[in-house]
C-alpha cells in the first residue's frame, strides 16, 4: 500500500486500482490496520506522500470499507526475521489468501524454518503477472 501512494504508476498502484474496481479483495486485519495508521500517519510518510493527515485518513477508511475483515483467532507467529511482517503472514494465512504482496519478498521466504504453502509471496509485478497470465 505504501508504494501504491507514492507513485500513481507502477504495479502497487495498479493493484490499488484493482482494489478500487473490485476486480480484486484485499484482507485486513487489527493489527494490519493498526499498523498502515501507525507508517502511513507519520509526518515523513505525509510528506514523501504530498498529502495532508485528513487525505490519508481518507484512505484508511476506503480500506477499512473495502477490505475483507480478518480476525487473527490463534497463537500462530511465523517468526520472521523482522517481527512487523509477522502480521502480514498471519493475516495472509487467516484470511485464506492466494497471494500475499509485498515488495519485501526475501523477508519472507529466507526463513528456512518457516513454510508458507497456504499462499504465494509475490512482489507487485509478479502477481500482476500471474493475474494477466
Amino acid at each position: 500500500m505504501f508504494q501504491a501512494l507514492m507513485s500513481s504508476t507502477g504495479a502497487s498502484h495498479e493493484i490499488l486500482r484493482l482494489i478500487r474496481t473490485a476486480e480484486i479483495q484485499i484482507a485486513i486485519s487489527v493489527p494490519v490496520f493498526e499498523e498502515y495508521s501507525d507508517v502511513f500517519l507519520r509526518q515523513s510518510s505525509l510528506t514523501s506522500f504530498n498529502l495532508e493527515a485528513n487525505e490519508i485518513v481518507s484512505f484508511l477508511d476506503f480500506i477499512a470499507l473495502v477490505s475483507v475483515k480478518t480476525d487473527i483467532r490463534f497463537l500462530m507467529r511465523p517468526n520472521l526475521q523482522d517481527e512487523n511482517d509477522n502480521i502480514f503472514a498471519e493475516l495472509a494465512f487467516a484470511s485464506g489468501a492466494d497471494y500475499l504482496i509485498t515488495r519485501n519478498t526475501k523477508d519472507f521466504l529466507n526463513n528456512s524454518d518457516l513454510i508458507l504453502d497456504s499462499f504465494q509471496v509475490v512482489n507487485p509485478y509478479e502477481f500482476l503477472q500471474v493475474r494477466r497470465s
